[in-house]
């Protein structure tokens, strides 16, 4: 039967935790007593997390599919594999970590059947470390400003998408994009709601500081043009204010005379401008390079292989089936 819930989960190098999330997911979701899948995308691990992930599905392969990356593609591209797998009219997306408690599942299909299309969540209490939480809010604010999606907590993966909104995700091709803020602008009647935070079961974050502000850099270059919007109105006003400061110099080069005591202002002055300079230049490379690497054509992410349970009908026991795909 189609299933009404599929859940994605990616993973990457979970093996220490994975034992944990199946002991609360399955129960979890067999308590909501519906049709339900669980799609877990393997993003290239280098653990065990492959073989608990096959284990897992030669024991739940009614409701458990697999699918395996033959390389590591990132996060987002494991949940767009993960999307395109679904069947569910519900889809749900959830950490591996059990950062995000299984059990809250079933607040969000609730508010799904009110009647909204999407649904984010927001940590109640997040059990962070200081500098990520603060450093997190502060790129929340940046963000709606320039992109004016709203997301009060864009850095927590629990949240639920109506069918309609998968499917136009699943038609966008881009290389780079971050889902919850593509799947806000596709929604019609979007709306969060608050859930539990729990500290990692095990492992580490795979999210440095250098990978949150590539990730939020993307995401502003990905759905706004106000950054080169702004950096013009910055070359024009430094254009003028440059104007001004040469014809003051012209002038008091007549009047004062020669003069060398300002030599190290203009340094300082010369230097910020080319602060300025660079930094457009590499603004500018970031647009570029999004669409070199959309140009291209390759594929966004390779499936080396899923594992699902066989369409055809046996007569006795269910029976799986390895199907390879490239």
């Amino acid at each position: 039967m189609k299933p009404e819930i599929s859940v994605v989960i990616p993973v990457y190098n979970e093996e220490a935790g994975l034992s944990r999330l199946f002991d609360r997911l399955y129960p979890a979701l067999d308590a909501l007593n519906v049709q339900y899948e669980v799609i877990f995308v393997n993003d290239g691990s280098r653990d065990r997390s492959p073989q608990i992930l096959s284990e897992q599905f030669r024991r739940r392969p009614d409701v458990t599919r697999v699918v395996l990356f033959n390389g590591n593609f990132g996060q987002h591209m494991a949940i767009l594999a993960g999307f395109e797998q679904t069947r569910g009219e519900i889809v749900i997306t959830l950490d591996a970590d059990l950062q995000n408690p299984p059990e809250e599942i079933h607040l969000l299909i609730a508010k799904m059947r009110e009647g909204y299309d999407y649904v984010g969540s927001i940590r109640r209490e997040r059990q962070d470390s200081a500098w990520r939480t603060y450093a997190s809010k502060l790129m929340n604010r940046l963000r709606e400003r320039i992109t004016h999606i709203k997301m009060t907590d864009q850095g927590n993966m629990l949240r639920a998408y109506g069918r309609g909104v998968i499917d136009l995700i699943n038609q966008c091709q881009e290389v780079n994009t971050f889902i919850p803020a593509l799947a806000y602008t596709f929604a019609r009647n979007p709306t969060e709601i608050v859930v539990e935070h729990e500290e990692r079961a095990a492992g580490e974050s795979k999210y440095s500081l250098y990978s949150l502000l590539r990730l939020n850099f993307d995401l502003i270059t990905g759905f706004s043009l106000m950054p080169l919007q702004f950096f013009s109105l910055i070359g024009m006003a430094l254009s003028f204010v440059s104007a001004a400061l040469f014809i003051l110099l012209v002038i008091r080069r007549f009047i004062v005379g020669a003069e060398v005591q300002g030599v190290f202002t203009l340094f300082a002055i010369n230097f910020f401008l080319m602060g300025v300079i660079l930094f457009g230049i590499g603004l500018v490379g970031e647009y570029v390079g999004r669409i070199y690497m959309q140009v291209r054509g390759r594929p966004r992410y390779v499936v080396q292989a899923v594992l699902q349970q066989s369409a055809e009908p046996v007569a006795s026991a269910p029976r799986t089936a390895l199907e390879r795909q490239s």
